[in-house]
């Protein structure tokens, strides 16, 4: 598994099927990219100039939003994750 580091967080991104007014279902070249995941993992958090460390927000487990083209894609066996700073994180989807 993946280890991030500082304030970065891994996401195990959400695909939609996304379909016509129709009901055509769109190819993965037609469609927009998700920006809807999960965390799998979260590091320790940012250390300020004072020494001090700061807690990450997310927790693992949280279902998010992060701004659309952030992080990096990395591959781990079947699975792709993505690797992004805390700060691309917009919000925690609370159902």
């Amino acid at each position: 598994m993946l280890k991030p580091l500082g304030s970065r967080v891994i996401i195990q991104k959400t695909e939609q099927e996304q379909t016509t007014k129709s009901g055509i279902v769109l190819t993965d070249s037609a469609k927009e990219k998700s920006n809807e995941g999960t965390v799998v993992e979260v590091g320790a958090g940012r250390t300020l100039e004072n020494g001090t460390r700061v807690v990450p927000e997310v927790n693992k487990g949280d279902k998010v939003v992060f701004q659309q083209y952030a992080g990096t894609e990395v591959k781990r066996g079947d699975e792709t994750y993505l690797i992004v700073n805390e700060d691309d994180i917009l919000a925690i989807i609370e159902e």
